[in-house]
């Protein structure tokens, strides 16, 4: 038995999602004629409460267009020390948009109204304009931590208060949604833009959703088209996004339930020095000296498991819709087999 928790990302279509694929109605979504990515778009601008939608390759396209489309040159973006968007997107935000980062250090991710006003810069010649705040959920390097709407709604007040925009790299949004049982619309109405993931959690083989009003995305279509994203009879793979929202969604609770397993028994090992709090899919453990993450990782594999490592001692568990009851049983039995 092959278990593989490097990611969300490495999960396969299913046969029922196989078959809405070949069964996808498509035209050229570059001059808006693909019905299906159509029906995908309307379907998740209404789940948040928003005008329109704009589906693209990545979650790092869409989070980039956002950058670009709130953002001019000389400005800068406010955002935890974790974020996607600093961390894995290839300095995307410097490089499209000519904008420079104000690094907050949350809490396992997430950042606080009263952090983000004392990084707001005064205007002066010599500083960049503070224009964008950028908030992640889940927060990937914070253990799958997740902001609950009471923790945003106070930034949502500030930005406004200081005019500056306010947007969502939802990625994982579905996996807290599933925990605290909030609203898609209730979200969509503390931000500017959002961004969602269909090719994590929810199973699509790839794509993710821009969503905002419709100047925005009428826009966000123009950079999308100069960074390469426009596409032609993509609706096969939108038709596997509109099954993922249909039918993926309320089962990311078994996911979030693995993992606690997960974190539980790492809690209880010698070997293991500390777990962050395990709230959603992603497990992320600190190995007790003098083992490595490369080590773990290479023993680990040895038995039929694979895994990321997270720093030199650190490692990542992702649970996800492959991942199977039978796999957690057999990964804590070898878990708990392992020695320093």
């Amino acid at each position: 038995m092959h278990i593989n928790l490097i990611s969300d990302t490495i999960t396969k279509p299913t046969p029922e999602m196989l078959s809405a694929m070949f069964a996808a109605q498509v035209g050229d979504d570059v001059f808006g004629e693909d019905p299906t990515v159509n029906t995908l778009q309307e379907k998740a601008a209404v789940m948040f409460g928003k005008e329109a939608a704009l589906f693209c390759p990545s979650g790092t396209m869409t989070n980039q267009i956002a950058v670009k489309m709130h953002t001019q040159p000389l400005d800068e973006v406010i955002l935890d020390h974790y974020s996607h968007v600093y961390q894995y997107e290839t300095g995307g935000y410097a490089y499209n948009s000519g904008v420079g980062v104000n690094l907050i250090a949350g809490t396992n991710g997430k950042i606080t109204a009263t952090q983000v006003e004392a990084a707001i810069k005064p205007v002066h010649d010599w500083l960049p304009l503070s224009r964008l705040v950028v908030l992640e959920n889940t927060a990937n390097k914070g253990g799958g931590s997740f902001y609950t709407l009471d923790e945003v709604k106070p930034i949502r007040q500030l930005c406004r208060k200081r005019g500056l925009k306010l947007h969502l790299d939802g990625a994982r949004l579905f996996n807290a949604l599933v925990e605290t049982g909030e609203t898609t619309q209730d979200w969509g109405a503390q931000f500017d833009s959002v961004s969602i993931c269909l090719s994590k959690g929810l199973g699509a083989p790839v794509g993710s959703l821009l969503i905002g009003d419709q100047d925005f995305i009428k826009n966000a279509r123009r950079v999308r088209k100069v960074m390469g994203g426009g596409m032609r009879q993509v609706g096969y793979l939108a038709a596997t996004g509109i099954f993922a929202l249909e039918n993926h969604v309320e089962r990311l609770k078994i996911d979030n339930n693995r993992a606690k397993v997960l974190g539980e028994t790492l809690q209880s090992l010698p070997w293991v020095e500390s777990v962050r709090p395990v709230q959603t899919n992603i497990v992320i453990f600190d190995l007790k000296a003098p083992l490595m993450a490369d080590v773990f990782l290479k023993k680990l594999a040895e038995q039929g498991v694979n895994a990321a490592p997270f720093g030199p001692a650190t490692v990542r568990f992702v649970t996800h819709l492959d991942f199977t009851e039978e796999m957690l049983e057999k990964t804590v039995e070898i878990l708990k087999g392992m020695k320093n």
